[in-house]
Protein backbone atom coordinates (compact mmCIF):
# COMPACT_ATOMS: atom_id res chain seq x y z
CA UNK A 1 0.00 0.00 0.00
CA UNK A 2 3.14 2.29 0.67
CA UNK A 3 4.44 1.83 -2.57
CA UNK A 4 1.31 2.55 -3.97
CA UNK A 5 0.95 5.89 -2.60
CA UNK A 6 4.66 6.52 -3.38
CA UNK A 7 4.08 5.51 -7.15
CA UNK A 8 1.34 7.86 -7.14
CA UNK A 9 2.81 10.83 -5.54
CA UNK A 10 5.44 10.50 -8.25
CA UNK A 11 2.96 9.95 -10.97
CA UNK A 12 1.43 13.17 -10.44
CA UNK A 13 3.93 15.47 -9.76
CA UNK A 14 5.26 14.28 -13.13
CA UNK A 15 2.15 15.19 -15.03
CA UNK A 16 2.09 18.71 -13.32
CA UNK A 17 5.58 19.20 -14.02
CA UNK A 18 4.57 18.23 -17.73
CA UNK A 19 1.60 20.63 -18.01
CA UNK A 20 3.55 23.48 -16.20
CA UNK A 21 1.19 23.92 -13.11
CA UNK A 22 1.38 25.02 -9.79
CA UNK A 23 -1.36 22.64 -8.48
CA UNK A 24 -0.67 23.73 -5.04
CA UNK A 25 0.77 25.60 -2.17
CA UNK A 26 4.56 25.88 -3.15
CA UNK A 27 4.02 24.18 -6.53
CA UNK A 28 3.79 21.29 -7.97
CA UNK A 29 6.72 19.26 -5.81
CA UNK A 30 5.99 21.30 -2.85
CA UNK A 31 9.19 23.09 -2.74
CA UNK A 32 8.84 26.68 -3.88
CA UNK A 33 10.91 25.30 -7.35
CA UNK A 34 9.54 26.68 -10.41
CA UNK A 35 10.89 24.49 -13.14
CA UNK A 36 9.33 26.16 -16.50
CA UNK A 37 11.76 27.13 -19.22
CA UNK A 38 11.26 30.22 -21.62
CA UNK A 39 10.93 32.96 -18.75
CA UNK A 40 12.15 36.21 -18.56
CA UNK A 41 15.92 36.73 -17.40
CA UNK A 42 15.51 40.41 -16.87
CA UNK A 43 11.80 42.43 -16.84
CA UNK A 44 11.65 45.45 -19.62
CA UNK A 45 12.00 48.84 -18.71
CA UNK A 46 8.25 49.42 -19.60
CA UNK A 47 7.32 46.66 -17.24
CA UNK A 48 6.19 43.38 -17.38
CA UNK A 49 2.89 42.93 -19.39
CA UNK A 50 -0.16 42.18 -17.25
CA UNK A 51 -2.45 39.90 -19.15
CA UNK A 52 -5.54 40.30 -17.10
CA UNK A 53 -7.10 41.66 -13.85
CA UNK A 54 -10.55 39.99 -12.18
CA UNK A 55 -12.55 41.55 -9.26
CA UNK A 56 -12.05 39.19 -5.97
CA UNK A 57 -13.00 39.75 -2.22
CA UNK A 58 -11.00 39.66 0.43
CA UNK A 59 -8.40 37.16 1.44
CA UNK A 60 -5.11 35.93 2.48
CA UNK A 61 -5.23 32.68 0.34
CA UNK A 62 -2.87 32.11 -2.93
CA UNK A 63 -4.03 30.85 -6.26
CA UNK A 64 -3.66 27.22 -7.35
CA UNK A 65 -3.12 26.94 -11.12
CA UNK A 66 -3.91 23.48 -12.90
CA UNK A 67 -5.56 22.50 -16.43
CA UNK A 68 -5.71 25.92 -17.93
CA UNK A 69 -7.36 27.23 -14.80
CA UNK A 70 -6.94 29.04 -11.63
CA UNK A 71 -8.70 28.39 -8.15
CA UNK A 72 -9.05 31.24 -5.07
CA UNK A 73 -10.56 31.49 -2.40
CA UNK A 74 -12.31 34.18 -1.05
CA UNK A 75 -14.51 36.56 1.55
CA UNK A 76 -17.33 38.35 0.86
CA UNK A 77 -18.15 40.80 3.56
CA UNK A 78 -21.86 41.63 4.25
CA UNK A 79 -21.60 42.79 7.79
CA UNK A 80 -18.95 43.77 10.41
CA UNK A 81 -15.44 46.04 10.18
CA UNK A 82 -12.10 44.22 9.30
CA UNK A 83 -10.24 45.02 12.14
CA UNK A 84 -6.43 43.41 12.16
CA UNK A 85 -5.51 43.30 16.34
CA UNK A 86 -3.46 40.29 16.63
CA UNK A 87 -5.23 39.36 20.21
CA UNK A 88 -8.70 39.64 19.65
CA UNK A 89 -11.30 38.08 17.34
CA UNK A 90 -13.33 40.24 14.96
CA UNK A 91 -16.21 38.64 13.90
CA UNK A 92 -18.10 39.15 10.69
CA UNK A 93 -20.66 38.53 8.21
CA UNK A 94 -20.50 36.72 5.27
CA UNK A 95 -19.84 34.46 2.18
CA UNK A 96 -16.66 32.21 1.91
CA UNK A 97 -16.11 31.76 -1.82
CA UNK A 98 -14.34 29.24 -4.00
CA UNK A 99 -14.12 30.76 -7.66
CA UNK A 100 -12.08 29.06 -10.92
CA UNK A 101 -11.13 31.67 -13.50
CA UNK A 102 -9.59 30.95 -16.84
CA UNK A 103 -5.79 30.79 -16.97
CA UNK A 104 -5.31 32.39 -19.95
CA UNK A 105 -8.48 34.60 -19.90
CA UNK A 106 -9.69 35.79 -16.61
CA UNK A 107 -13.29 34.97 -17.36
CA UNK A 108 -14.78 33.42 -14.43
CA UNK A 109 -16.00 29.88 -15.02
CA UNK A 110 -17.39 28.91 -11.86
CA UNK A 111 -18.08 29.79 -8.00
CA UNK A 112 -18.95 28.13 -5.11
CA UNK A 113 -20.25 29.83 -2.13
CA UNK A 114 -21.00 28.94 1.49
CA UNK A 115 -22.71 31.66 4.12
CA UNK A 116 -19.86 32.01 6.99
CA UNK A 117 -19.85 34.38 9.88
CA UNK A 118 -16.17 34.60 11.07
CA UNK A 119 -14.79 35.33 14.47
CA UNK A 120 -11.35 35.33 14.11
CA UNK A 121 -8.01 37.54 14.41
CA UNK A 122 -7.08 39.21 11.21
CA UNK A 123 -10.24 38.31 9.74
CA UNK A 124 -10.21 39.36 6.08
CA UNK A 125 -10.82 36.35 4.37
CA UNK A 126 -9.28 32.52 3.87
CA UNK A 127 -5.63 31.80 4.88
CA UNK A 128 -5.15 28.02 2.79
CA UNK A 129 -4.13 27.51 -1.22
CA UNK A 130 -6.73 25.39 -2.60
CA UNK A 131 -5.29 21.59 -3.82
CA UNK A 132 -6.18 20.58 -7.05
CA UNK A 133 -5.41 17.11 -8.15
CA UNK A 134 -7.35 13.89 -10.22
CA UNK A 135 -10.16 16.37 -11.37
CA UNK A 136 -10.92 17.65 -7.76
CA UNK A 137 -9.85 20.98 -6.08
CA UNK A 138 -9.80 20.80 -2.16
CA UNK A 139 -10.56 24.34 -0.37
CA UNK A 140 -10.14 25.07 3.54
CA UNK A 141 -12.05 27.64 4.67
CA UNK A 142 -10.93 29.87 7.47
CA UNK A 143 -13.55 28.68 10.06
CA UNK A 144 -13.01 25.14 9.13
CA UNK A 145 -15.32 24.49 6.21
CA UNK A 146 -13.24 21.94 3.94
CA UNK A 147 -14.69 21.11 0.49
CA UNK A 148 -13.72 18.83 -2.49
CA UNK A 149 -15.22 20.18 -5.42
CA UNK A 150 -15.15 19.13 -8.95
CA UNK A 151 -12.70 21.30 -10.49
CA UNK A 152 -14.80 21.39 -13.54
CA UNK A 153 -17.93 22.55 -12.42
CA UNK A 154 -17.75 23.12 -9.11
CA UNK A 155 -19.94 21.18 -7.63
CA UNK A 156 -19.20 19.63 -3.82
CA UNK A 157 -18.63 15.92 -4.32
CA UNK A 158 -17.86 15.52 -0.18
CA UNK A 159 -17.47 18.19 2.84
CA UNK A 160 -16.29 18.25 5.94
CA UNK A 161 -17.10 20.45 9.06
CA UNK A 162 -13.54 20.73 11.56
CA UNK A 163 -16.11 22.65 14.13
CA UNK A 164 -18.84 19.75 14.54
CA UNK A 165 -17.32 16.94 13.10
CA UNK A 166 -13.98 16.78 15.22
CA UNK A 167 -14.92 19.44 17.87
CA UNK A 168 -12.42 21.46 16.69
CA UNK A 169 -11.87 24.97 18.15
CA UNK A 170 -11.42 27.51 15.16
CA UNK A 171 -7.88 28.99 15.97
CA UNK A 172 -7.31 32.65 16.59
CA UNK A 173 -6.09 33.44 13.51
CA UNK A 174 -8.24 30.85 11.63
CA UNK A 175 -7.15 27.45 9.69
CA UNK A 176 -4.43 28.14 8.02
CA UNK A 177 -3.22 24.62 7.14
CA UNK A 178 -2.62 24.08 3.75
CA UNK A 179 -4.25 20.88 2.37
CA UNK A 180 -1.59 17.88 1.06
CA UNK A 181 -2.75 15.71 -1.72
CA UNK A 182 -0.15 12.64 -1.91
CA UNK A 183 -1.75 9.41 -3.80
CA UNK A 184 -4.95 8.48 -2.86
CA UNK A 185 -5.08 10.68 0.34
CA UNK A 186 -5.30 13.70 1.78
CA UNK A 187 -4.06 15.25 4.58
CA UNK A 188 -5.25 18.54 6.89
CA UNK A 189 -4.42 19.71 9.85
CA UNK A 190 -7.38 19.62 11.81
CA UNK A 191 -7.39 19.96 15.06
CA UNK A 192 -9.29 18.61 18.58
CA UNK A 193 -8.84 15.28 20.79
CA UNK A 194 -6.25 12.70 18.83
CA UNK A 195 -7.52 14.71 15.61
CA UNK A 196 -4.44 17.61 14.92
CA UNK A 197 -3.43 15.34 11.62
CA UNK A 198 -6.13 13.75 9.74
CA UNK A 199 -5.87 11.79 6.61
CA UNK A 200 -8.91 11.54 4.37
CA UNK A 201 -9.56 9.54 1.10
CA UNK A 202 -9.62 12.18 -2.19
CA UNK A 203 -12.26 10.06 -3.98
CA UNK A 204 -15.22 9.86 -0.52
CA UNK A 205 -14.10 11.96 2.48
CA UNK A 206 -13.91 8.90 4.58
CA UNK A 207 -11.40 9.43 7.26
CA UNK A 208 -8.40 6.88 7.08
CA UNK A 209 -6.85 7.84 9.79
CA UNK A 210 -6.38 10.38 12.81
CA UNK A 211 -3.54 11.12 14.84
CA UNK A 212 -1.74 13.59 17.51
CA UNK A 213 -2.93 15.59 20.36
CA UNK A 214 -1.87 19.39 21.03
CA UNK A 215 -3.63 22.11 23.25
CA UNK A 216 -3.44 24.33 19.58
CA UNK A 217 -2.99 22.69 16.54
CA UNK A 218 -0.82 25.83 15.11
CA UNK A 219 -0.88 26.90 11.88
CA UNK A 220 1.19 24.83 9.79
CA UNK A 221 0.85 22.56 6.05
CA UNK A 222 1.81 18.63 6.18
CA UNK A 223 4.88 18.20 4.00
CA UNK A 224 6.26 14.84 2.80
CA UNK A 225 9.53 14.25 2.82
CA UNK A 226 11.56 10.86 1.74
CA UNK A 227 14.50 9.92 3.66
CA UNK A 228 16.37 6.19 4.07
CA UNK A 229 13.82 5.04 1.57
CA UNK A 230 10.48 5.80 3.59
CA UNK A 231 8.33 8.22 3.05
CA UNK A 232 7.43 10.55 6.01
CA UNK A 233 4.86 12.94 7.06
CA UNK A 234 6.11 15.71 8.60
CA UNK A 235 3.76 18.57 10.87
CA UNK A 236 4.81 21.08 13.11
CA UNK A 237 2.51 22.02 16.21
CA UNK A 238 3.24 24.49 18.87
CA UNK A 239 4.39 21.35 20.78
CA UNK A 240 7.21 20.07 18.37
CA UNK A 241 7.87 18.53 14.82
CA UNK A 242 6.32 15.32 14.21
CA UNK A 243 6.94 12.50 12.06
CA UNK A 244 3.96 10.46 11.39
CA UNK A 245 3.48 7.03 8.87
CA UNK A 246 1.64 8.96 5.91
CA UNK A 247 0.14 5.78 5.16
CA UNK A 248 -1.30 4.42 8.17
CA UNK A 249 -0.65 7.63 10.86
CA UNK A 250 1.56 5.89 13.21
CA UNK A 251 4.00 8.48 14.82
CA UNK A 252 7.14 7.94 13.54
CA UNK A 253 9.22 10.27 16.12
CA UNK A 254 8.86 14.05 17.57
CA UNK A 255 11.37 16.74 18.84
CA UNK A 256 10.20 19.22 20.82
CA UNK A 257 10.38 22.94 19.28
CA UNK A 258 7.80 25.61 20.86
CA UNK A 259 7.06 28.74 18.79
CA UNK A 260 5.59 31.69 20.75
CA UNK A 261 1.88 32.52 20.47
CA UNK A 262 1.54 28.85 19.20
CA UNK A 263 2.86 30.08 15.61
CA UNK A 264 4.15 26.72 13.76
CA UNK A 265 3.92 28.15 10.63
CA UNK A 266 6.49 26.87 8.08
CA UNK A 267 6.78 23.47 6.81
CA UNK A 268 10.31 21.58 7.27
CA UNK A 269 12.50 21.93 4.94
CA UNK A 270 14.64 19.23 4.26
CA UNK A 271 17.83 18.95 2.78
CA UNK A 272 19.91 16.04 2.07
CA UNK A 273 19.30 13.52 6.01
CA UNK A 274 18.17 17.33 7.99
CA UNK A 275 15.40 19.32 8.29
CA UNK A 276 15.07 23.07 8.95
CA UNK A 277 12.54 24.58 11.28
CA UNK A 278 12.21 28.02 12.37
CA UNK A 279 9.25 30.60 13.66
CA UNK A 280 8.66 33.69 16.27
CA UNK A 281 9.87 32.97 19.76
CA UNK A 282 14.05 32.04 19.25
CA UNK A 283 12.17 29.05 17.45
CA UNK A 284 15.02 27.81 14.87
CA UNK A 285 16.40 24.42 14.74
CA UNK A 286 18.39 21.48 12.19
CA UNK A 287 17.02 18.63 12.86
CA UNK A 288 19.48 15.42 11.87
CA UNK A 289 17.23 12.64 11.19
CA UNK A 290 18.26 9.18 12.09
CA UNK A 291 19.40 6.19 9.77
CA UNK A 292 17.84 2.83 9.99
CA UNK A 293 14.33 2.90 12.14
CA UNK A 294 13.06 6.28 11.66
CA UNK A 295 13.99 8.87 14.04
CA UNK A 296 15.46 12.47 14.34
CA UNK A 297 17.52 14.74 17.41
CA UNK A 298 18.13 18.56 17.27
CA UNK A 299 22.05 19.49 16.33
CA UNK A 300 21.37 23.36 17.28
CA UNK A 301 18.87 25.62 18.44
CA UNK A 302 19.40 29.12 17.26
CA UNK A 303 19.99 32.01 19.78
CA UNK A 304 19.05 35.21 19.48
CA UNK A 305 21.78 36.55 17.49
CA UNK A 306 22.25 34.18 14.70
CA UNK A 307 19.82 31.91 13.14
CA UNK A 308 16.86 32.94 11.45
CA UNK A 309 13.02 33.34 12.65
CA UNK A 310 10.82 33.47 10.03
CA UNK A 311 7.03 33.56 10.74
CA UNK A 312 4.74 34.36 7.25
CA UNK A 313 6.64 32.69 4.67
CA UNK A 314 8.61 29.20 4.39
CA UNK A 315 12.36 29.72 3.96
CA UNK A 316 13.93 28.99 0.82
CA UNK A 317 17.18 26.63 1.23
CA UNK A 318 19.62 26.16 -1.38
CA UNK A 319 23.01 24.32 -1.56
CA UNK A 320 23.66 25.05 2.67
CA UNK A 321 22.39 28.36 3.04
CA UNK A 322 18.67 29.32 4.50
CA UNK A 323 16.76 32.65 2.78
CA UNK A 324 14.23 33.54 4.91
CA UNK A 325 12.16 36.42 6.33
CA UNK A 326 12.92 37.35 9.90
CA UNK A 327 10.10 38.38 12.02
CA UNK A 328 12.00 40.69 14.10
CA UNK A 329 13.83 42.83 11.81
CA UNK A 330 11.85 42.22 8.37
CA UNK A 331 14.34 41.68 6.47
CA UNK A 332 15.49 39.04 3.90
CA UNK A 333 18.17 37.10 5.50
CA UNK A 334 20.88 34.58 4.68
CA UNK A 335 21.74 31.97 7.58
CA UNK A 336 24.10 29.45 7.23
CA UNK A 337 22.30 26.23 8.14
CA UNK A 338 25.97 24.58 9.58
CA UNK A 339 25.54 26.64 12.94
CA UNK A 340 22.88 29.47 12.01
CA UNK A 341 25.50 31.71 11.18
CA UNK A 342 24.19 34.86 9.58
CA UNK A 343 25.75 36.02 6.53
CA UNK A 344 24.37 38.75 5.30
CA UNK A 345 20.58 40.54 5.95
CA UNK A 346 18.39 43.26 3.94
CA UNK A 347 15.25 45.25 4.27
CA UNK A 348 14.93 46.44 0.62
CA UNK A 349 13.30 43.26 -0.69
CA UNK A 350 10.67 42.94 2.19
CA UNK A 351 9.76 46.34 3.59
CA UNK A 352 12.20 48.40 1.69
CA UNK A 353 15.32 50.14 3.28
CA UNK A 354 13.50 52.76 4.88
CA UNK A 355 10.73 50.87 6.01
CA UNK A 356 10.01 49.72 9.83
CA UNK A 357 7.94 47.25 11.57
CA UNK A 358 8.07 43.39 12.56
CA UNK A 359 6.76 40.51 10.65
CA UNK A 360 8.05 42.02 6.84
CA UNK A 361 7.30 39.46 4.63
CA UNK A 362 8.30 38.54 1.03
CA UNK A 363 7.31 34.93 -0.93
CA UNK A 364 10.33 33.55 -2.33
CA UNK A 365 10.05 30.93 -5.13
CA UNK A 366 13.58 29.55 -7.16
CA UNK A 367 14.07 29.23 -10.74
CA UNK A 368 17.28 28.13 -11.86
CA UNK A 369 19.64 30.02 -10.59
CA UNK A 370 17.78 33.15 -9.43
CA UNK A 371 14.51 34.16 -7.26
CA UNK A 372 11.27 35.31 -7.83
CA UNK A 373 9.86 37.26 -5.05
CA UNK A 374 6.64 38.46 -4.33
CA UNK A 375 6.87 40.91 -1.29
CA UNK A 376 3.86 42.86 0.82
CA UNK A 377 4.70 46.17 -0.95
CA UNK A 378 2.96 44.36 -4.01
CA UNK A 379 6.56 44.19 -6.17
CA UNK A 380 7.00 41.10 -7.86
CA UNK A 381 11.22 41.55 -7.79
CA UNK A 382 13.56 38.88 -10.16
CA UNK A 383 16.97 38.28 -8.18
CA UNK A 384 19.78 36.55 -7.10
CA UNK A 385 20.43 35.04 -3.55
CA UNK A 386 24.16 33.77 -2.89
CA UNK A 387 25.68 33.69 0.58
CA UNK A 388 28.01 36.53 -0.20
CA UNK A 389 24.68 39.20 -0.86
CA UNK A 390 21.09 40.08 -2.52
CA UNK A 391 21.48 40.98 -5.82
CA UNK A 392 18.20 42.40 -7.35
CA UNK A 393 17.86 41.98 -11.00
CA UNK A 394 14.47 44.11 -11.87
CA UNK A 395 11.02 45.30 -10.22
CA UNK A 396 7.68 45.66 -11.06
CA UNK A 397 4.64 46.34 -9.13
CA UNK A 398 1.86 44.54 -9.38
CA UNK A 399 -0.74 45.10 -6.80
CA UNK A 400 -1.94 47.83 -4.35
CA UNK A 401 -1.03 46.39 -0.97
CA UNK A 402 -4.15 46.47 0.30
CA UNK A 403 -4.71 45.42 4.22
CA UNK A 404 -2.91 46.30 6.70
CA UNK A 405 -0.45 44.86 9.70
CA UNK A 406 0.76 47.04 12.73
CA UNK A 407 -0.71 50.20 10.63
CA UNK A 408 1.23 49.75 7.37
CA UNK A 409 -0.44 48.81 4.27
CA UNK A 410 0.72 44.76 3.35
CA UNK A 411 -0.55 42.11 0.83
CA UNK A 412 0.04 38.88 2.52
CA UNK A 413 -1.22 36.01 -0.48
CA UNK A 414 1.42 33.61 -1.93
CA UNK A 415 1.59 33.52 -5.37
CA UNK A 416 1.47 31.13 -8.23
CA UNK A 417 4.22 30.20 -10.87
CA UNK A 418 2.44 28.65 -14.06
CA UNK A 419 1.93 29.12 -17.93
CA UNK A 420 4.91 31.50 -17.96
CA UNK A 421 3.43 33.85 -15.71
CA UNK A 422 2.79 34.95 -12.16
CA UNK A 423 -1.03 34.46 -10.76
CA UNK A 424 -1.33 36.86 -7.85
CA UNK A 425 -3.95 38.55 -5.70
CA UNK A 426 -4.79 41.24 -2.97
CA UNK A 427 -8.35 42.07 -1.52
CA UNK A 428 -10.11 43.71 -4.70
CA UNK A 429 -8.17 41.60 -7.87
CA UNK A 430 -6.47 38.82 -9.21
CA UNK A 431 -3.68 39.95 -11.90
CA UNK A 432 -2.16 37.07 -14.24
CA UNK A 433 1.12 38.67 -15.00
CA UNK A 434 3.06 37.41 -18.33
CA UNK A 435 6.58 36.41 -17.54
CA UNK A 436 7.56 34.88 -20.45
CA UNK A 437 10.51 35.70 -22.38
CA UNK A 438 10.42 37.67 -25.61
CA UNK A 439 10.59 35.54 -28.86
Amino acid sequence: MRLLSTLSLLAYSAVSLAASDWPQWLGPTHDAVWQESGVVETFPKEGLPVKWRAEVGLGYSGPAVAGGKVYLTDYVKTGGKVKNAPDSRNVLEGTERTLCFDAETGKLLWKHENERPYSISYAGGPRAVPAVAGGKVYVLGAEGNFWCLDSETGKVVWSKDFNKDYDADTPIWGFSGHPLVSGSFVYCLVGGEGSVMVAFDDETGEEKWRALSSKEPGYGAPSIIEHDGQQQLLIWTPQGVNSLDPVTGTPLWSVDLKPGYNMSIMAPRQFGDKLFVCGIGNASAVIQLGKGKPSAEILWRGTPRNALYAANMTPLIIDDVVYGCDVESSALIAARLSDGKRLWESKLPTIGEEGNGRHGTAFVVRHQDRVFLFNELGDLILAKLTPEKYEEISRFHVLEPTNEVFGRPCVWSHPAFADRAMFARNDKELVCVDLAASK
